[in-house]
């Protein structure tokens, strides 16, 4: 598609294609759905691997809404608030629930924990500095999709695990940064290998009904610290 294409010009399958990215986005609305009945039936795996499906959709929506010019040719339909909203279920909804059903926190304090997340959660999406200009999150971007993961396949002591997702959601409001792992520029070619093997390493835990070998977890852990690590290394942007 020509990049200068005025909207009044644009074809019928150029605006077909233009909306069918919106429902493409959507669909991560649908993956929350599917995740929160398996939550609901404590079938964790099956949910992880929902929200393994929002995060691919998540992950590539954006790439094609550039190259066929939404927001341009579909004025009416904003596609960063539909990306909000659907986030917001996968990234903050879904796991909040999940951890409060899972027994994986302290019983007394499992609601108010996922309370905590939903309202932290709900005030990082409505910041309008949360990324830079680069491409890097401020504070801890409402990630509980990944925390609650780490949290089902480390299986911790309940008390740590509540000091973890209190410490969490304190980041959300300290101004460090992290990395965009699709869309930053430094470092592109290690963090996208990066992303590859973690995204292989989780799909053969979410397979081992969310008891990998020690290794796996391991290596996930190590990824993780690589992801947090390229934010304090990051070439300064505002």
């Amino acid at each position: 598609m020509d990049p200068d294409t005025p909207p009044g010009s644009a074809g019928p399958a150029q605006i077909a294609a233009a909306f069918a990215v919106h429902v493409f986005t959507a669909c991560g609305a649908g993956c929350a759905l599917l995740a929160l009945i398996a939550a609901v039936n404590s079938d964790w795996p099956i949910m992880f691997a929902w929200l393994g499906a929002a995060l691919c959709i998540d992950g590539v929506d954006g790439t094609f809404a550039r190259r066929l010019q939404v927001a341009k040719l579909l004025p009416r339909w904003s596609g960063d608030i539909l990306d909000l909203v659907v986030d917001i279920l996968n990234y903050v909804f879904v796991p909040a629930y999940a951890l409060a059903a899972s027994g994986l926190l302290p019983g007394p304090a499992a609601i108010a924990l996922a309370i905590l997340i939903v309202v932290t959660g709900a005030l990082y999406f409505a910041d309008r500095l949360m990324k830079t200009s680069d491409y890097y999150f401020r504070g801890f971007p409402a990630l509980w999709n990944v925390a609650a993961f780490y949290l089902f396949i480390l299986k911790l002591d309940p008390w740590v695990g509540a000091a973890t997702i209190t410490a969490l959601a304190a980041l959300t409001f300290v101004p460090f940064h992290v990395v965009h792992p699709v869309r930053i520029s430094h470092l592109r070619g290690i963090t996208t290998a990066a992303l590859v093997v973690w995204a292989l390493l989780a799909i053969v835990a979410i397979a081992e009904n969310l008891n990998p070998p020690v290794w796996i977890g391991a290596a996930l852990c190590l990824l993780a610290v690589y992801f947090v690590a390229v934010g304090f290394i990051r070439r300064h942007h505002p």
